[in-house]
């Protein structure tokens, strides 16, 4: 029974629509308070396996250059591992002092990178999951809206690296679907025609596909679009 127990504790995680857990933690940039310290702010929380992996520095690298870019979306990076704040500062230092990769180099991390020896983030995300390990937190990203919600969960095999662009057009996707409460279709790029929302009785469904509204167009009467360029 206590090892049930113990089992669900360490793989629970919040769903989409959930408030993301609250949590305090010790960073390589500082204490963390979380959701306060990010208020009106868009977050990605990813975990890694272990510092000083491979995978691991190829992701931090293209995190961290691409930092700015996650800004100006109005979204902070926080990165998380079961390592102490030694190993994260060594490991960043490394990165920094002679990783070279993909022509990234002298590259700094400059979000912050939780200390979770304890394994207090990772059971409340359920990062750290018996069948893959009991020890490190699965390869997740966890992306809160600013209202602290979960919009967004990844999750990647311990072999396969990330792709930051798609973390970014998930972001640039989710908020303009909140803005302009449309929807995007399938390999939607910014400036791609975007989806009306279906409509909600047989007269609108009628008057939309009659519609001769330029920037509109319907496919059937379930499925119109409106045009970005």
């Amino acid at each position: 029974m206590e090892e049930n127990k113990t089992m669900q504790e360490v793989t629970k995680l919040p769903l989409i629509g959930d408030p993301a857990p609250s949590f305090r933690a010790k960073t390589t940039m500082g204490p963390l308070n979380f959701p306060e310290d990010y208020k009106g702010k868009w977050v990605i929380l990813f975990s890694h396996p272990a510092d000083f992996t491979p995978v691991c520095t190829t992701e931090f690298m293209t995190f961290a250059t691409m930092q700015e870019d996650f800004r100006k979306l109005n979204t902070e990076l926080i990165g998380l591992s079961i390592d102490s704040i030694y190993a994260h500062i060594a490991w960043l230092r490394t990165i920094k002092e002679k990783i070279e990769f993909k022509g990234m180099k002298n590259v700094e991390v400059n979000f912050p990178v939780i200390e979770d020896l304890k394994m207090d983030v990772s059971k409340k995300f359920g990062i750290v999951q018996p069948n893959a390990s009991t020890t490190q937190a699965v390869r997740a990203v966890f992306i809160m809206d600013p209202e602290a919600n979960v919009r967004a969960i990844l999750y990647y095999p311990l072999s396969t690296g990330r792709n930051m662009d798609e973390i970014k057009r998930m972001i640039i996707a989710m908020q303009k679907a909140d803005k302009e409460q449309i929807a995007t279709p399938a390999n939607w790029e910014p400036g791609d025609d975007v989806i009306i929302p279906p409509p909600g009785s047989c007269g609108t469904a009628k008057d939309r596909v009659e519609s001769k509204d330029d920037d509109k167009y319907c496919l059937d009467w379930f499925m119109c679009f409106r045009k970005e360029k």
